[in-house]
């Protein structure tokens, strides 16, 4: 094989991994690389209006695709551009790899210009990093990134790339397959554990299902639906693991948490025995913690052993792939006697679906202004259900996790773990690119929106037909949502104007609608899941109005809020 320079290489490795689509930002260190781009066409490369954007794109496109997510940005502040990107892959366990440019390995250490020491920043928050110091170990560093961000638990890695390195040549050895010998995760759950575990279940009167992102991400909701429809047992889930189960369901409680359904929190206070697959137990789940679950034995099946027993003491755990240990389960339930499992789970079930008819997910209907939970069933009703559905954090992310029922895995994108206001639109860029014959809409806030509003340009460009619904509540609301239950309604910095949002979209050439009253909401939503470009439509909602339920910061999951 002949010489090849490094920027010549990082192509290569690019096809190897069969990457189609990266999201980036050139600058002076990687212009080697972009240059490199032009001879192929096969690339395709969306060029972002800000780094952190590229971080996102690619989470979301990892998220939508199930492949990984590439961004490819340039030294000092492009490289720290991408750092809440990047994080915010870090806790919700998403697969991309961040290629940073570097300035010249001579020069590391004596403050050049755009120098920062990126692997150092990032070193608590991505799953592993690099800095590339010799050509030739460029082509390994590059597919064990991949390896490293695809497998076990995934996430983000960074690649640090000097610009001698990218401009020195050599001739690369391109290895077949990457084997690290201090990185060995475990798939295979123990089968005695799991034995236990099933044994635990089949004996349990109360059992609950709680399930998060480590469904979706190990496409395990085929085993967990077969799972659970055989033991006839019901099933919450976090916010990640949304779609994981079919939200049409009969044994679909909801969401839990925070936010969650009352339904889903009062059987987590009163379960026997919790079967947590793939989820962390993280604060906005767990509540007070002495008081989670408090009648219940716990098994925890996850991937990664560092997550079981870190918040909450489980009693059998499991470490190993979610689909491994379900379908594990399956197969053993296929050995025993047949049951009627209806008859016998149907004193539990009676009791669910009373909590659930008791304490609906509901909201006070008006004539006179739009209720942001009515936008979002009627996305969900005019949708039919199949959009593929981004966020923004706050209450607008709340009302979309409640009010529209995913029923399949791969079909919400939301911050999770860091809550990213921003994340939602360039994430839905992302998607739009992975899936590109889809209806792909970020559900947003006036606050959150404003925060990466630049990508609209990138989506014109690009011909992503990308729908943005903002609930426009003229405040950042769900931090006002707190300070009206808990700061005596001092809205101290929450009031927020916004721009008018259709006269924006048309300057950068999009679509701009607007609904003021609630029959005006069915009539704009239908014009632009017909208009074949992308869409901001500006919903003037209601200002004060608040999620529920609520579980206050501190109280157990069957504390409450309900109105």
């Amino acid at each position: 094989m002949k010489k090849m320079t490094g920027a010549e290489i990082f192509l290569e490795c690019l096809k190897r991994e069969k990457v189609k689509d990266i999201f980036g930002y050139p600058g002076g260190v990687v212009l080697d690389i972009y240059d490199e781009l032009t001879r192929h066409p096969d690339i395709h490369h969306i060029l972002v209006r800000h780094e952190q954007a590229a971080a996102h794109a690619a989470d979301g496109y990892a998220r939508a695709s199930a492949k990984v997510g590439v961004a490819l940005v340039t030294s000092g502040p492009g490289a720290t551009n991408t750092v809440t990107g990047i994080a915010s892959a870090y806790m919700d366990s998403i697969p991309i790899v961040v290629f940073t440019g570097q300035v010249p390995t001579a020069l590391i250490g004596n403050d050049a210009f755009q120098e920062v020491d990126i692997v150092g920043i990032t070193r608590p928050c991505t799953k592993h990093n690099y800095l590339v110091k010799d050509v030739k170990d460029l082509a390994y560093t590059i597919h064990a990134a991949f390896h490293i961000a695809r497998s076990g638990r995934p996430g983000p890695v960074l690649v640090d790339l000097p610009k001698d390195v990218i401009q020195a040549r050599t001739v690369p050895d391109f290895p077949k397959e990457i084997k690290i010998k201090s990185y060995q995760p475990t798939y295979h759950a123990n089968p005695r554990q799991v034995k236990r575990a099933l044994e635990m279940i089949l004996s349990a009167k109360k059992p609950v299902l709680y399930t998060g992102g480590g469904i979706i991400m190990s496409s395990a909701s085929e085993e967990l639906r077969k799972f659970a429809e055989t033991l006839q047992i019901p099933v919450t889930s976090t916010l990640m693991g949304l779609g994981g189960f079919p939200g049409d369901n009969p044994l679909w409680m909801g969401m839990l948490g925070m936010h969650g359904t009352y339904c889903a929190n009062m059987a987590i206070s009163e379960t026997d025995v919790l079967i947590a697959v793939g989820a962390r137990f993280d604060d906005r789940i767990t509540g007070k913690l002495s008081e989670f679950a408090p009648h219940a034995k716990i098994i925890h099946i996850d991937i990664d052993p560092s997550s079981i027993s870190k918040n909450v003491v489980v009693d059998i755990p499991i470490v190993g792939d979610c689909k491994d240990a379900l379908q594990q389960m399956n197969a053993l339930l296929k050995e025993k006697e047949s049951q009627d499992w209806a008859a016998v789970r149907a004193p539990w079930l009676d009791t669910v679906k009373d909590w659930e008819k008791k304490h609906p997910l509901t909201y006070a209907w008006s004539d006179t202004v739009i209720k942001p939970q009515y936008v979002v069933q009627k996305l969900w009703e005019l949708t039919k259900g199949e959009a593929f559905i981004t966020t923004e954090v706050g209450q607008n992310q709340m009302w979309a996790a409640q009010f529209y029922k995913f029923k399949r895995p791969r079909q919400l994108m939301t911050s999770g773990g860091l809550g990213v206001m921003g994340y939602g639109f360039p994430a839905a860029m992302g998607v739009q690119v992975a899936q590109p014959g889809a209806t792909v809409i970020d559900i947003a806030g006036d606050g959150s929106i404003q925060m990466n509003i630049q990508e609209l340009i990138t989506v014109v460009e690009n011909d992503l037909p990308v729908k943005i619904a903002i609930l426009n509540n003229s405040f950042l609301g769900m931090v006002r949502q707190w300070q009206q239950l808990f700061y005596e309604k001092r809205y101290s910095s929450t009031p927020m104007r916004a721009p008018d949002f259709v006269k924006l979209a048309e300057a950068y050439g999009a679509v701009g609608l607007r609904a003021t009253k609630p029959e005006e909401v069915e009539p704009v939503i239908k014009k632009a899941l017909e208009t074949p470009k992308p869409v901001i439509m500006d919903f003037r909602v209601e200002p004060e109005e608040c999620v529920m339920p609520m579980v206050p910061a501190g109280k157990a999951m069957h504390e409450m809020l309900l109105a």
